[in-house]
């Protein structure tokens, strides 16, 4: 069976559904707060994040580290209505980007939205490293949906 990043059409399909989807945030008068005009690179990041969890190549990782993902969330104090309106934006942006609509897929994209978000707005709103969420790599996602927690050890 291929790998969700297969699925998604591997870089290039990624790529697509995050530069739809980055242009939704800016967009958004809920959640371009958080994202200011914008980050050159940021687009390139989001697929190097989503790629690498979906079983793609480990660039994020190598390249940025996930200290880097606690670091640019830090103090953002994200709103449960700002993270679930990038939840919602994400899922619209699956349609747009023409990607897969079989149910395992969509399924694993949602479950993998809702952790990462929440994962994100637990940082963005932790005063001391003990209040960051435990998480100190990029999740793996496998077709049920689930974190592969044995690679989070």
């Amino acid at each position: 069976m291929s790998t969700l990043y297969e699925h998604a059409g591997r870089e290039q399909g990624l790529h697509r559904l995050e530069d739809l989807f980055y242009s939704k945030v800016l967009a958004d008068s809920l959640l371009s707060p958080l994202f200011g005009r914008g980050r050159p690179q940021h687009v390139e990041h989001l697929t190097w994040f989503t790629a690498e969890s979906f079983g793609g190549p480990e660039r994020f990782s190598s390249k940025l580290g996930f200290r880097h993902l606690i670091d640019v969330h830090r103090g953002l104090h994200i709103t449960e209505e700002q993270r679930s309106r990038f939840v919602e934006l994400y899922l619209v942006a699956l349609d747009e980007a023409g990607m897969p609509d079989d149910e395992p897929f969509r399924k694993a994209v949602r479950d993998h939205v809702e952790f990462g978000s929440a994962v994100a707005m637990q940082n963005s709103n932790a005063t001391t490293e003990d209040e960051l969420h435990p998480l100190r790599e990029v999740p793996r996602w496998t077709w049920a949906g689930n974190r592969d927690t044995a690679s989070q050890t």
